[in-house]
C-alpha cells in the first residue's frame, strides 16, 4: 500500500496531466507496438506500391517530368540521376514512410514518435498537444518536416482508431523515390496522412497519405501498407558504413574491389 505522503504527489501529476490544454487522454490509444516493415515486401520502395517505380503514372507538371526523365537516363549509364541516396543524404517526407526501413511508433498524449532502423533516418515527432503551426524559415525546415496529428475516435467506444497528420516545412532536395523523380524546389509541400490499422488483420497498419507539391498538377493519394513483424529484430543499418562512392565536382565515382576509384557511368544499372 503506498503511503499518504507519496499518493499526494501522484495525484496532482494526474490532476495537471488531465488539464493540459489540448493533450489527449493517456490509456486510449490503439496497439502499434512492434516492428513493421512495408507491404509488399519485395520490390524497390516508392511513394505508389501498387506501380512499378518507372511507371508511377505521377501527376508531374512538365518541367518536372522533363527532370524525372533525364535522371532515369543518367541512371541507365551508371549515374545516380538526381536520386541522392547513395550519398547518404536523408530521402525527407513522403519517401522516407515508403517502408524502407522498420519502423517503430511510441505513442503518448502529447507526441507520437516514429523511430526508423537506419542512422540517416531522423525520428518522425507528431505533435497531438493542440498546438499551431510555429513560424519556421526555410533554413529550419528538417528532412522529416513538422508534423501535427489529431487522434480520432471513429466509432466512440474510448480506443483511438486513426491518427490524422498534416506534415509540412521539408527540407530539399527531395524525391519520390531513388528513381530519381523529383518534387518541388521549394518547401511549401503538404503531406496529409491517415493511420489506422486493417479491421480484419490487426497485424497490418494502413497510411493514406496524400501529397501537396508544387511539382504536381494535382494532389497526388496513395495507400501504403506495413505488416507487424512476428519475430522482432532490431539491427544497425548505418550508410556511412562501406560507403564507397566518391563525388567530386559533378561527376560520380566509386572505389572498386582493388580500392581503385572508377566512373560511376559506364557501370549500366537500372531499376
Amino acid at each position: 500500500m503506498l503511503h499518504r505522503s507519496a499518493i499526494a504527489p501522484i495525484a496532482v501529476a494526474a490532476m495537471l496531466a488531465a488539464a493540459a490544454p489540448g493533450v489527449q487522454a493517456q490509456g486510449a490509444f490503439p496497439d502499434w507496438s512492434g516492428q513493421w516493415i512495408r507491404v509488399p515486401d519485395g520490390g524497390v520502395p516508392r511513394y505508389d506500391p501498387t506501380k512499378p517505380i518507372r511507371k508511377q503514372e505521377a501527376p508531374l507538371k512538365p518541367e518536372y517530368q522533363a527532370r524525372f526523365e533525364a535522371s532515369m537516363r543518367d541512371q541507365d549509364v551508371g549515374g545516380q540521376g538526381l536520386d541522392m541516396a547513395y550519398s547518404c543524404r536523408p530521402p525527407g517526407m513522403p519517401r522516407m514512410m515508403s517502408g524502407v526501413a522498420p519502423m517503430e511508433f511510441l505513442l503518448s498524449a502529447g507526441v507520437t514518435h516514429i523511430l526508423f532502423d537506419r542512422n540517416d533516418y531522423a525520428p518522425r515527432r507528431i505533435y497531438t498537444d493542440g498546438r499551431g503551426w510555429p513560424k519556421i524559415g526555410p533554413d529550419e525546415a528538417t528532412f522529416p518536416g513538422y508534423s501535427i496529428g489529431k487522434w480520432i475516435d471513429k466509432d466512440g467506444d474510448g480506443r483511438y482508431d486513426e491518427l490524422l497528420v498534416e506534415t509540412r516545412h521539408v527540407r530539399n532536395p527531395r524525391t519520390w523515390d531513388q528513381s530519381g523523380m523529383p518534387m518541388a524546389d521549394d518547401d511549401e509541400g503538404v503531406i496529409k496522412e491517415r493511420l489506422f490499422l486493417d479491421k480484419d488483420k490487426p497485424g497490418v497498419l494502413h497510411n493514406e497519405m496524400t501529397t501537396i507539391d508544387g511539382s504536381l498538377t494535382r494532389p497526388w493519394t496513395v495507400t501504403k501498407s506495413y505488416r507487424r513483424m512476428q519475430k522482432v529484430w532490431w539491427g544497425e543499418n548505418n550508410c556511412v558504413e562501406g560507403q564507397r562512392w566518391v563525388t567530386i565536382g559533378k561527376e560520380v565515382y566509386f572505389l572498386s574491389g582493388d580500392d581503385t576509384i572508377m566512373p560511376a557511368k559506364g557501370s549500366r544499372r537500372r531499376i
